[in-house]
């Protein structure tokens, strides 16, 4: 009977959480759009709303010392936003163009926020470190994304690199472009968004508690609710609206969602919580994870600069890779003295899958 009232309230929390978190995104891209906030950080607003209920799942096991559930949560989710928007979207596709400049400028903020994750959850570095390092990457990504092509070109660097800025935000902005068009906030969308936000956090709570009581109940391991079920569930929209966009073309923004999203929910999810209470122990399977989200990251973002975009194939490896850290994450939870076999050696067959891949697009190219 508890574990029947608990699943009610996991199901209940789930689809309160994620309505209440669409209505969040569309009301803060209204109050952006009436700050005169640009398409860069329109985008961003809105994966920030839309990352709103795994990130307060996460901070919810985390302030509960719940450490597996809350970094899985978090790490578990990207590992998901790659398969899911990127992936299943190239799939649905077919292609999905992309500028190259777009990839490098949302790419290396990307990856340099994977290897953070990846040093913080391995206890190279305090969290404090962790999220100071974050944060040099991501407040200047954020200054560009809104600054005027005048303002760019008054940043102390060189004519070309600053014309290279130029020239990616612009190409971003109109990626982004297609799939924003807020109203024009007024009063009445600032409370809205207030009263959504705490009815997300409320939900989300209530979510990843009944979620936890279950895998307890159940024999679930805690790096399994929170690496796999709470970061699927928690992603969903993000990942229907994907699929939406890429069915009629206009994935484009697919990218940039992503990689800002997975930003946003390593900063706000992951370093800020494990800052204040701290995230106890190295655990192997969180490092699983985290090596997986980085391994993930690189390999789309090699093959998306490569083919200035995201084929079928390509998507279909990154779906394939998200099945195999599954598998290889579901080995290791239910494993006493996980061996290599069911954790390094199938992410090293999916690089080197990966790298072989790239390379023989080369050779044909040549």
């Amino acid at each position: 009977m508890v574990a029947a009232t608990d699943l009610i309230i996991f199901l209940a929390g789930a689809a309160v959480s994620l309505g209440a978190s669409y209505v969040l995104v569309t009301r803060l891209e209204r109050i952006g759009e009436r700050l005169g906030l640009s398409e860069g950080l329109l985008g961003v607003l809105a994966a920030l709303a839309g990352d709103a209920p795994e990130i307060t799942a996460a901070v919810a096991a985390l302030s509960m010392h719940q450490n597996k559930v809350g970094a899985g949560v978090i790490i578990g989710s990207n590992v998901f936003n790659l398969a899911a928007l990127l992936g299943l979207g190239a799939v649905v596709a077919g292609r999905i163009a992309l500028h190259r400049r777009v990839v490098l400028l949302g790419g290396v903020v990307g990856a340099w926020m994977a290897v953070v994750c990846l040093v913080m959850v391995l206890g190279l570095v305090p969290a404090g470190v962790a999220l100071a390092g974050a944060l040099a990457a991501l407040i200047p990504y954020l200054i560009v994304l809104g600054a005027s092509r005048a303002r760019l070109a008054r940043i102390p660097l060189a004519r070309r690199w600053a014309a290279w800025l130029a020239e990616a935000v612009s190409e971003e902005e109109a990626e982004l472009e297609e799939v924003i068009h807020p109203a024009h906030g007024r009063a009445r969308d600032v409370a809205v968004a207030g009263a959504m936000l705490v009815v997300v956090v409320a939900a989300s709570v209530a979510m990843e508690r009944a979620a936890t009581r279950l895998g307890a109940h159940f024999s679930i391991p805690p790096i399994i609710i929170g690496g796999v079920v709470l970061a699927a569930v928690t992603s969903l929209p993000n990942s229907v609206a994907a699929v939406y966009l890429a069915a009629r073309g206009r994935g484009a923004a697919m990218l940039s969602t992503t990689l800002n999203s997975n930003a946003l929910n390593v900063t706000a999810g992951l370093l800020v919580p494990a800052t204040i209470t701290g995230l106890g122990a190295p655990s192997g399977q969180a490092d699983l994870i985290a090596l997986w989200y980085l391994a993930l990251t690189l390999v789309a973002l090699a093959f998306a600069y490569r083919d200035s975009g995201m084929t079928r194939i390509t998507g279909a490896l990154i779906i394939g890779a998200y099945l195999v850290f599954l598998g290889s994450l579901w080995i290791v939870a239910h494993s006493a003295e996980p061996g290599l076999a069911g954790s390094v050696v199938p992410l090293a067959v999916v690089v080197a899958c990966s790298a072989v891949g790239l390379a023989r697009r080369r050779q044909r190219l040549r």
